[in-house]
């Protein structure tokens, strides 16, 4: 069996994600509809990137050295 990325390499990638795709959600439809998204949809914006993400990380393996 193959060993997977460590949770404390896969978890601040996967808040990273999740923070900065929430900071964009909210300049997005403030450029857009000029109006400040309220902080539970950017929050839920940034939580629903973060799964797939999350996923993501847990397929990649650390390279071997040979």
């Amino acid at each position: 069996m193959k060993p997977l990325l460590p949770l404390w390499q896969r978890l601040p990638i996967t808040i990273g994600v999740m923070l900065l795709t929430s900071y964009l959600a909210g300049l997005v439809c403030q450029s857009v509809f000029n109006i400040p998204i309220p902080s539970y949809v950017a929050g839920a914006i940034g939580g629903l990137a973060a799964l797939p993400t999350w996923d993501l990380l847990k397929r990649i393996r650390p390279s071997q050295p040979e």
